[in-house]
């Protein structure tokens, strides 16, 4: 009787770990001692067909895929990957969007290469800024000798007049007709376009060539290209004058894209570098608040990344709210901020910094523990003799205080 249980449990067993079809169980058929035994090997056989599902699922990428029971230990590694994988096409997401500070460390040498990938695309994204600054320069410069001819050859948008350098007389204006020397009432319509034509009647520069710019007052600027020539035996300027009033509008569109964070809209690591390099050129005293937003990968992991897109939203939202909307505030990596204020009051913005940090803590309906860690360094204007660098380690020195205070609080956000 005991060789016909073991030989049932046995075979059941085998089919359960080597398959290809796991045989029924009917545990009213073994005896009553070897019945508990038969309850664990149905629970091992769930537990295998979970693991072969998931497993299944994950080797065809399918991310969305239910974590398995809690219980189930055999898919405790498998589960520890799919949060890595998770975190991991949210990283991939954010250097899509121009983010280069991602960095993976929990991967292996798939780390390593996906570091690299990373730093390769930030040094061909500077190399391809390069490329298109030589080429629009270039191409300005191309631009600024060929526009008299293509001015003088059609009629176009720019306006080309020709003034004698010692009468003041308009010789030429390509908006005007071609009668010689243009008539006292067009010289008074132009005036009306060109507000700005007494400058370009007074001027008297002796410059080859020369680039200005005016605005005239009322919303419109413009590009002004002047040198002298010598018209139909008169010593005179051109001026071409070019509306440039869109690309003004445009330069200044593109500027604020380049210095801001898409997926917050505050100044991003750029900004904040080059605004740093000039507080300090120029030696002004002021204090530099380095902030860390406290288990933004658990909320990611746990509650998914649109929560910890909306936790990082109502982070930047506070700190902004408390302070003044002279004081920068830049977002510097994922979960990395910095907040830059003139003067040194280091002890004040501790202050306030704790008081924040209290009802960011105490006060929320998100369903999981908010969090941030802080740390605050004086620049002392003159006297100071740290680069950038050094300010910025020194204030992560003091932040790490800070986060080892909130973890001994909050041990399940801070990992």
């Amino acid at each position: 009787m005991d060789d016909k249980n073991c030989e049932i449990l046995f075979e059941y067993l085998k089919s359960i770990l080597y398959g290809p079809r796991t045989l029924s169980l009917d545990i009213d058929e073994l005896a009553e001692p070897y019945r508990d035994l038969g309850r664990g090997l149905q629970y091992l056989h769930h537990a295998v067909e979970e693991l072969l599902s998931y497993s299944a699922e994950l080797s065809k990428g399918n991310l969305s895929v239910a974590f398995p029971d809690k219980y189930n230990f055999l898919c405790e590694n498998l589960n520890n990957l799919h949060a890595n994988l998770n975190h991991l096409t949210w990283q991939a997401q954010q250097v899509a969007k121009g983010d280069y500070s991602q960095q993976v460390s929990y991967l292996g040498e798939f780390s390593t290469a996906f570091n690299d990938m990373t730093e390769q695309l930030k040094q061909r994204e500077a190399q391809l800024k390069e490329e298109t600054c030589k080429a629009k320069s270039h191409a300005e410069m191309i631009e600024d000798y060929n526009e008299l001819l293509v001015a003088m050859l059609s009629k176009r948008n720019e306006w080309l007049i020709v003034v004698d350098i010692d009468t003041k007389e308009i010789l030429y204006c390509n908006k005007g007709g071609h009668c010689d020397p243009i008539d006292s009432s067009f010289c008074a319509t132009c005036k009306k376009r060109l507000p700005f034509q007494d400058d370009i009647l007074n001027w008297n520069k002796r410059e080859e060539y020369k680039v200005w710019e005016i605005f005239d007052g009322n919303h419109t600027y413009y590009r002004i290209t002047s040198f002298p020539i010598e018209w139909k035996e008169r010593y005179s300027y051109v001026h071409i004058a070019v509306d440039i009033t869109d690309e003004k509008r445009m330069a200044r569109t593109l500027t604020s894209k380049a210095y801001h964070d898409p997926g917050t809209g505050i100044k991003n690591r750029l900004f904040f570098k080059e605004y740093m390099e000039k507080i300090l050129d120029e030696q002004r005293d002021a204090t530099l608040c380095y902030l860390d937003l406290d288990g933004l990968k658990y909320v990611n992991d746990t509650f998914g990344h649109t929560q910890g897109d909306a936790y990082i939203q109502n982070f930047v939202e506070l700190i902004r709210s408390s302070f003044r909307n002279g004081d920068t505030f830049a977002r510097i990596g994922g979960d990395e901020f910095c907040l830059v204020l003139t003067g040194c009051m280091k002890d004040l913005i501790n202050k306030k910094l704790s008081a924040i940090l209290d009802s960011f803590q105490s006060e929320n309906d998100s369903g999981y523990q908010c969090s941030f860690s802080y740390g605050t360094v004086e620049i002392a204007g003159k006297d100071n003799e740290l680069t950038l660098d050094e300010i910025i380690q020194k204030a992560d020195s003091i932040m790490y205080k800070c986060k080892r205070k909130n973890k001994e609080k909050y041990p399940e956000l801070i990992r």
